[in-house]
């Protein structure tokens, strides 16, 4: 089994598209989302850290999801980026497990922190007075680092798993990256373990934090709907909003790549949707929050005033 594992030193990466004249084009617009994805979610932490307003854990945790995803678009997009402009469409066997790896862990702290953000908003609208006591930075700091230690521990399994697959035969991954699914259809062992483990952590990974959300939504729109003036539901729904914006486009972009029924799931389909979840929305993120945020809208006009002051 080693003889083969050692056999194979590298996989062909099919990329976003076959087409040679669509190359050039591709690499200019992922390159440009890239940049943003970069710039926006970087502005977004740099805002957070130099205002002390947003000191708080809502805005702790969206830091942090900033933080996340331009590590999981870095870790897509930037061997596409590569393999485009060399036009050498290769990953060596050991560098497909390592994307594989930073893939996983960023996409599921990436579902975590949302839920951490739903749970934080439902205590700040529905629990109000024991917020400051629930809430605390010990608190926040712990929930933090369950996140991180969790989406390791399930990265690093589905890691080893694949590890100890044989791939007899130099194959084309019919992905832009390294997705365990596309991968796993090269392997000549056995992969039934792989794939339950897929199912169970990867739906676990899906639900469990999605479920968390829906509940505290179901408590948290009665509580804004009890609130009597509009200034105060206005406010309540303000913080809100944002974050059921980025929820829906990020779930919706996921439950379609990998809870859909095989009869009209596809390559093609699977690689949009995985475009859709690993660019288009850590890019967007950015935008939801600052467009749709008056707190963040302050800081980032302080941001910039500050820097040009700084200049000048």
């Amino acid at each position: 089994v080693m003889e083969n594992q050692s056999s194979i030193s590298e996989f062909f990466l099919r990329g976003i598209s076959a087409s040679p004249e669509q190359q050039q084009s591709l690499f200019g617009i992922f390159l440009c989302m890239y940049l943003v994805t970069l710039t926006g979610n970087l502005l977004i932490i740099l805002a957070i850290g130099s205002d002390l307003h947003l000191h708080t854990p809502m805005y702790f945790f969206l830091a942090n999801l900033s933080f996340v995803d331009m590590g999981l678009t870095s870790s897509t997009v930037t061997k596409m980026l590569v393999n485009i402009q060399t036009r050498h469409h290769t990953i060596s066997y050991t560098g497909c497990l390592t994307q594989m790896y930073f893939f996983l862990m960023f996409g599921d702290l990436d579902s975590f922190f949302l839920a951490a953000m739903a749970y934080d908003r439902y205590v700040a609208i529905c629990r109000p007075l024991c917020y400051s006591t629930v809430m605390r930075p010990q608190v926040c700091a712990l929930m933090l680092a369950l996140c991180w230690v969790l989406t390791n521990i399930i990265a690093l399994t589905h890691t080893f798993l694949m590890a100890r697959l044989s791939f007899c035969v130099t194959g084309e991954i019919a992905h832009f990256f390294c997705d365990i699914t596309p991968v796993l259809k090269l392997s000549c062992s056995d992969t039934h373990i792989n794939e339950m483990m897929v199912f169970v952590l990867g739906g676990t990974v899906l639900i469990v934090p999605f479920l968390c959300i829906v509940t505290s939504y179901i408590h948290i729109v009665p509580a804004i709907l009890r609130v009597r003036t509009r200034g105060g539901v206005g406010k309540a729904f303000s913080t809100c909003s944002s974050h059921l914006c980025v929820v829906c486009v990020f779930y919706g972009t996921l439950f379609s790549a990998y809870l859909c029924p095989p009869s009209i799931a596809s390559e093609e389909k699977d690689i949009a949707a995985a475009a859709m979840y690993t660019i288009v929305t850590p890019m967007l993120n950015p935008f939801i929050y600052s467009l749709r945020n008056k707190d963040m809208k302050g800081a980032l006009k302080r941001l910039f005033s500050h820097r040009s002051i700084v200049s000048s």
